[in-house]
């Protein structure tokens, strides 16, 4: 492995849920501090699962993991926590000194995204430069590096308090950046040595999967532009040439993931690259983590594999037949990249078309090609997309326009770049996104990616969305009906939550849920896209990992999801019209 060579001090591994950055990292930390290196593990996923991989309870302190090294420690960062802990040391001291309205502002402030990036940002920096807290390591190792617009945010001027009291600034991240001053000193030395690569290597993990390697590309542009450019490339879970004899299933899958890998993006080419075996095992326990860097597989004879006959579950005609019913309505598709969202959005669609019904199918993913999934137009079929830059763009503008223009120019040149923090994207694409869902009053609007729940709960439960529509109605008064409210109610929009039948994904799946529910959203139905225990598998590995997939579906039907439906791994990308319909097919 090619990224395990020469190694720096300090190790991050990045990539989107799904793809294996976790176990890869824990796979590594394990290899490490058996060859006899002190090693810290250190996760700052919300959804970290690094003590299930293990089987051990870590939490938000260094422990040390005796079981499997005694040269291995790791702790999990818990980003809510900083958050609350981040908030109360910028809002504690200023409680009764400033009037409530003032207090309730930065509270408002320190409500989204960027607070919890940043303060994870924060209880990590210590571990890049307190070297007596880290003497005793030799590598540190981390799960889920920082992405380029926390790093961007970091590099921003530190001139922010006078703008702040004067209320120059707008709905954005401005309140997290007010408590950074005392420490910028700190971060810009954390900063500096995330760029140096010779004490810092940044990994990104992705699949033998289009979407999922566009994805990756966008990470590593945004991280080289600001100077993180040690990357090495790892795709993960490719499937071995060996099982392709006498499966036509594994040989499709094989022919797909082979020409994905001829024609990975340009910016990735020059990447050092390294490919890891898809294992028939979950990477859960010291010998999964073990095996997983090795190139050999080792399975268990397919007629040994308990499986059903059939897999006794529901389809998506399933779930077609009560949309269709109600006439019009919004249907919106959440999960994390690399599920199969787009497509999944797009079959319905088409479906819903096909009947007869009318039907806008939008998608904000940046990563969404919906004209390569139809490859054609469909009658009663409108398709549109919200581009993040484009719409980020116009937002930018009308700010500068409307709330810049009566600025001096130091602090118009502030609020130009509050408004290149990643949380004028998210207003911007959801004034968008808000301008599209106003078709579901006389049609069906089928929304591929949605807004997170933080996002929803940051522009409308803390009043940033209100007073931002209040604005544009010129002060005439609060809308009546806004987004969020429409979201919240099931007789208008129901949302589907797309997951896969691995640990990491049910897991991140649930907490999108529970984000949702804080936000006073209910996901009407979870969908298993690509199960492989619904395909009927010959292939020795492929038979295992269906097996496997048992345990996360019947987690899924029992404990998170009131109705369900299943889509079977195909031996062919379903695009196309004929294909997509094919998906309704029992």
């Amino acid at each position: 492995m090619q990224f395990l060579q020469h190694l720096p001090r300090y190790l991050f591994f990045t990539g989107k849920g799904g793809v294996g950055k976790t176990s890869i990292a824990c796979a590594t930390a394990l290899r490490l501090s058996e060859q006899g290196r002190r090693v810290l593990l250190v996760s700052t996923d919300p959804a970290s699962n690094v003590g299930q991989v293990f089987g051990v309870t870590i939490g938000n302190r260094i422990t040390p993991m005796t079981a499997a090294s005694p040269n291995l420690h790791a702790l999990e960062i818990d980003p809510q926590a900083a958050a609350r802990a981040y908030r109360d040391r910028i809002v504690g001291p200023v409680r009764g000194v400033l009037p409530e309205a003032v207090v309730k502002g930065i509270e408002e402030q320190l409500s989204g995204a960027c607070t919890t990036e940043i303060a994870a940002f924060d209880e990590f920096t210590a571990l890049l430069t307190d070297t007596e807290l880290t003497a005793g390591y030799d590598h540190i190792v981390f799960d889920t590096a920082p992405t380029g617009h926390t790093l961007r945010l970091l590099q921003l001027p530190g001139a922010w308090s006078g703008f702040l009291e004067a209320s120059k600034g707008d709905a954005s991240c401005l309140g997290p950046l007010a408590g950074l001053e005392k420490q910028r000193k700190q971060y810009k030395a954390a900063v500096q040595a995330l760029a140096d690569p010779q004490r810092t290597r940044l990994v990104l993990v992705a699949r033998a999967q289009h979407a999922t390697l566009l994805e990756v590309a966008r990470t590593h542009e945004e991280l080289d532009a600001v100077g993180l450019s040690q990357q090495y490339l790892v795709i993960n879970g490719v499937l071995p040439s060996s099982e392709t004899v006498q499966d036509d299933l594994a040989a499709a899958i094989f022919a797909r993931e082979q020409s994905v890998l001829a024609a990975i993006p340009g910016q990735l080419q020059a990447l050092p690259c390294d490919k890891i075996a898809l294992k028939p095992f979950n990477l859960v326990g010291l010998d999964a983590l073990r095996n997983l860097l090795d190139d050999a597989v080792s399975t268990t004879d397919a007629g040994s594999i308990g499986m059903p006959a059939a897999l006794q579950a529901p389809g998506l005609s399933s779930l077609v037949d009560d949309i269709a019913a109600d006439g019009h309505g919004l249907i919106m598709f959440m999960g994390k990249g690399g599920v199969g969202k787009t497509t999944l959005a797009a079959a319905l669609a088409v479906e819903l078309a096909r009947r007869g019904l009318p039907v806008h199918l939008s998608t904000s993913d940046p990563a969404a090609h919906l004209a390569e999934t139809l490859e054609g137009s469909v009658e009663n079929l409108t398709v549109s997309r919200i581009d993040p830059r484009e719409e980020t763009g116009r937002y930018r503008k009308q700010v500068l326009d409307t709330k810049g223009a009566s600025l001096d120019e130091d602090a118009r040149a502030l609020l130009a770049e509050d408004l290149r923090s990643p949380c004028t994207e998210e207003i911007a694409v959801f004034q968008a996104f808000s301008r599209v869902i106003r078709d579901a009053d006389s049609k069906f609007v089928v929304m591929d990616t949605a807004p997170t729940g933080h996002t929803l709960l940051l522009l409308d439960a803390t009043g940033a969305y209100h007073r931002e529509i209040a604005r544009q109605a010129g002060g005439s008064g609060m809308p009546g009906l806004t987004p969020l409210m429409r979201l919240q109610d099931p007789r208008q929009t129901r949302v589907v939550i797309v997951t896969l039948a691995e640990p990491t994904p049910v897991l991140e799946a649930h907490a999108l849920q529970e984000e949702l529910r804080r936000a006073g959203i209910e996901p009407w139905a979870w969908i298993v896209n690509n199960c492989v225990a619904s395909s009927a598998p010959h292939s020795m590995l492929l038979r295992q990992r269906a097996h496997n997939e048992l345990r996360e579906i019947t987690a899924i039907a029992t404990r998170y999801a009131g109705r369900m439906a299943i889509v079977p791994l195909l031996r062919h990308e379903p695009t196309g019209v004929s294909r997509l319909l094919e998906l309704f097919q029992p």
